[in-house]
């Protein structure tokens, strides 16, 4: 499929179709001596762009534009055809074609304002100074059951794309696909996202056709250096490419960023044999049985972040084999996440020492708020509003007061909950869905704080935290209970 053109989310031969579906209507408006030329380039090319179109991918977005030039095909051809056999042409009287015109180019019109609405993402060029690579791997914890079956035998496993600092590729590289490894992949968990939230998967089969700025299996940079690593959690039903713009920003500033598919919790995951397992997470509407389930799903994904981390500390030993053997910092080690996926970023940095810093997007604090959390912690929030759940702040106080490093809670001004993944970049522009900082300051808002706070907490950079952050929203900050 051929590259939208930023801004207007369509493509040249989307735009060509479009604008000679737009000459067909208004050809019956033109001067008697164009008017023939007019219709039969307008026709002719608007056939040869849905040939053109059929074959390199048809987006659902064009058909209100067929639509409308059907509709106006037959009175704008029909009287040119006539004249040229000899017979009489028949015109509608314009208070007729008046009415007509308009409805046919309102129709065309509802094209381009589908695709803007739910456009082919275009990610952010990264402003690091490496380029990205990704690699996929799939890993299985022996000691661990699965406890979402009822087989004994079944161990957890966990599927993980990395992101890290590359060599640059040579121009012309194919990019990594969104979503997934392959279009089947990306077609299958694009689906699964949308029947999450009761859309047809037709409407967002633009995030299918992306790619991203990262390689697959790009050469890791140069120079022998050790990267800082942040591991990441989705929220729930999410999945591990759901914040691929900030894992690839970090990526090319010298991180290695560690996403997690989490099976029976992730709305689709596509194992290394091909098998999918669909999310068996659901709410019963009763909030008591629904605080106690989501705190049971948030202790299996830290289980999972921890088990991950070990992972990574044999892979940069050697003890299994990939592309980032002796390349990885495990000793400066993050863990994030988004929504429920930032609850189990605060459950596993409580457990796991390891960690050196944690970061949660949006999350709701799920499960217990103890032991107290021994490293420095960034939580952003959504702008809060009279709908948001009035125990979420307080939630949140109670999770960080005890706190034994210092801890910041950042409220962004225009931020929803959708606004700290990849959703502004194909969902439509409301701000009640993805917020209203807009498609290209969304995720560069997410990636600078949390670059600003991990540089300070992991490579201990010097710097004002306190002041970048301040100039992103209205800053908490909670410095650390030293009488724990």
């Amino acid at each position: 499929m051929t590259e939208t053109l930023a801004g207007l989310y369509m493509s040249p031969l989307e735009i060509l179709a479009l604008l000679s579906a737009v000459a067909l209507v208004v050809a019956r408006w033109f001067p008697p001596t164009a008017r023939p030329r007019v219709t039969f380039v307008a026709v002719a090319v608007l056939v040869l762009s849905v040939i053109v179109l059929s074959v390199v991918g048809f987006r659902w977005q064009l058909a209100p534009v067929l639509a409308g030039a059907a509709l106006a095909l037959p009175f704008a051809l029909a009287p040119q055809l006539r004249r040229r056999t000899g017979k009489p042409a028949w015109r509608a009287r314009w208070w007729l074609a008046l009415p007509g015109s308009v409805a046919c180019v309102g129709l065309i019109a509802t094209g381009p304002v589908a695709a803007w609405a739910f456009p082919v993402p275009a990610f952010p060029e990264p402003s690091g100074g490496f380029a990205v690579g990704t690699h996929v791997v799939q890993w299985t914890d022996p000691h661990r059951p699965e406890t979402f079956t009822a087989d004994p035998h079944d161990r957890r496993t966990v599927v993980v794309q990395l992101w890290y600092p590359a060599r640059k590729s040579p121009a012309g590289v194919r990019r990594a696909q969104y979503l997934g490894r392959t279009e089947h992949e990306a077609r299958t968990v694009s689906d699964a996202l949308a029947r999450q939230v009761g859309l047809p998967g037709f409407l967002v089969d633009g995030a299918t056709r992306a790619h991203t700025h990262a390689v697959f299996d790009a050469p890791v940079a140069g120079g022998g250096a050790r990267f800082p690593v942040v591991l990441f959690s989705p929220g729930s039903g999410g999945v591990r490419t759901q914040n691929t713009a900030w894992a690839e920003e970090l990526a090319s500033h010298g991180y290695v960023v560690a996403a997690l598919d989490h099976p029976y919790d992730s709305a689709a995951v596509v194992l290394d044999s091909g098998r999918t397992i669909r999310s068996r997470t659901t709410s019963t509407g009763d909030r008591e049985k629904d605080d106690k389930l989501a705190a049971g799903w948030t202790a299996v994904r830290a289980a999972d972040l921890s088990f991950v981390l070990t992972q990574l500390g044999r892979l940069d030993r050697g003890e299994i084999t990939g592309p980032l053997t002796g390349r990885l910092d495990t000793g400066r080690a993050a863990v994030g996440g988004h929504s429920m996926g930032g609850a189990a970023a605060l459950q596993a940095g409580r457990q796991d020492r390891r960690f050196g810093a944690v970061i949660d997007l949006d999350g709701y604090p799920h499960g217990p708020t103890s032991p107290s959390l021994h490293q420095p912690t960034l939580v952003l929030t959504q702008a809060i509003t009279p709908q948001t759940d009035p125990r979420y702040l307080p939630r949140l106080t109670e999770a960080l007061k005890h706190s034994t490093a210092t801890s910041y809670r950042l409220t962004i001004p225009g931020a929803a909950h959708l606004t700290f993944m990849d959703g502004p970049l194909y969902l439509p522009p409301v701000p009640s869905i993805v917020g209203s900082l807009g498609r290209t300051r969304s995720p560069r808002v997410v990636a600078a704080t949390t670059l600003a706070f991990l540089d300070t907490t992991l490579r201990h950079e010097p710097g004002d935290l306190t002041g970048v952050l301040s100039g992103y929203g209205d800053l908490s900050v909670l410095p650390p209970d030293h009488s724990r």
